[in-house]
């Protein structure tokens, strides 16, 4: 008879596969941009709508003509910038050298003229208790990192200290960018829905249990590897999808609001992104958004024809 065997599914790259410590998205680089600006923003996951678009991408089949593409709708209130925080290079990587307020700015440009900073990074505090839809109003703290040479950061950072900044100030339409969040929790899940391993034959089961792997391992050594697919956490996992593009950057909220509002979310009420595909994590998750760090494709503006309002009740 034929052996029946495959190898598991599911890739290692991610392991372990433990819940993230933190619902506030982690991001470790950024690409290097002149533009005087922050590289990145924050925003919610509203739902998802589908959009009828001309199709701009070179050599493609449908090149010129109009297509319909699904979307993602990301709330984006405007943040306040509170800190500015002055980084220096050494041989253990970016070290924190001074913080300031907008009172205090002064120590930054001591420090900046005597050559002792080389990166300066903004600290945002977000705007909750501004959207609708999200329960909860104490704000969130996290750092995005400014574009352009030092001297121009100093005086952008200057500018913008203790003001509101929206996203349009940041993102244009028509670009790539990078979204990192924390994908939908599932719990304590069993090897075949974790890693995707087969499901025993009626021969191989015991007492009608085919749901787990054949075996640990060898008995010698005695030790199971962590490469062995068992049961535990799936879903809560911080994840990075490359190279979405920004549709629409607006803040009519009627362009965009679906009859009844999105689902388990409600109406938009501020500013919002509309982007080019999914985005991990469920409604009402928080979305960072930086640059493309890789950026891939055609780039400027998008020709949309129509953006779907339909209700999304009971789809």
């Amino acid at each position: 008879m034929v052996k029946k065997n495959r190898p598991r599914k599911g890739s290692l790259a991610y392991s372990p596969r433990k819940r993230s410590s933190s619902e506030v998205p982690r991001v470790r680089a950024y690409p290097e941009k002149d533009e005087n600006r922050l590289l990145g923003f924050v925003g919610y996951k509203a739902g998802m709508t589908d959009v009828v678009m001309v199709d701009d991408r070179p050599n493609s089949m449908t090149e010129g003509t109009e297509i319909s593409v699904p979307a993602t709708v990301i709330e984006t209130p405007e943040v306040i910038a509170t800190k500015i925080r002055g980084y220096r290079d050494t041989q253990h990587g970016m070290r924190p050298l001074v913080e300031a307020e907008a009172e205090e700015f002064d120590l930054i440009e001591e420090e900046s003229n005597e050559g002792n900073i080389d990166e300066l990074r903004v600290t945002i505090k977000t705007s909750p208790e501004l959207v609708s839809g999200i329960p909860k109003k104490k704000p969130d703290m996290m750092e995005i990192p400014l574009g352009g040479t030092l001297e121009s950061q100093i005086e952008y950072a200057k500018k913008i200290l203790g003001e509101k900044i929206k996203v349009s100030e940041i993102f244009e339409n028509g670009v790539y960018v990078d979204v990192s969040a924390v994908t939908k929790g599932k719990g304590t899940e069993g090897p075949v829905k974790r890693w995707g391993v087969k499901i025993q034959d009626r021969k191989s089961q015991r007492k009608g249990k085919g749901r787990h792997i054949g075996n640990l391992g060898p008995w010698h050594p005695t030790h199971v590897r962590w490469q062995v697919p068992q049961t535990g956490q799936k879903g809560y996992h911080q994840r990075t999808e490359l190279n979405k593009r920004i549709l629409m950057i607006d803040e009519d909220a009627s362009k965009i609001n679906p009859d009844g509002g999105f689902t388990q979310y409600g109406e938009i009420e501020n500013e919002y992104i509309l982007l080019k595909g999914s985005v991990p994590g469920p409604t009402k998750r928080m979305v960072r958004i930086r640059d493309a760090i890789r950026p891939k494709g055609v780039e400027g503006q998008v020709e949309l024809k129509h953006v779907s309002t339909e209700s999304k009740q009971g789809v």
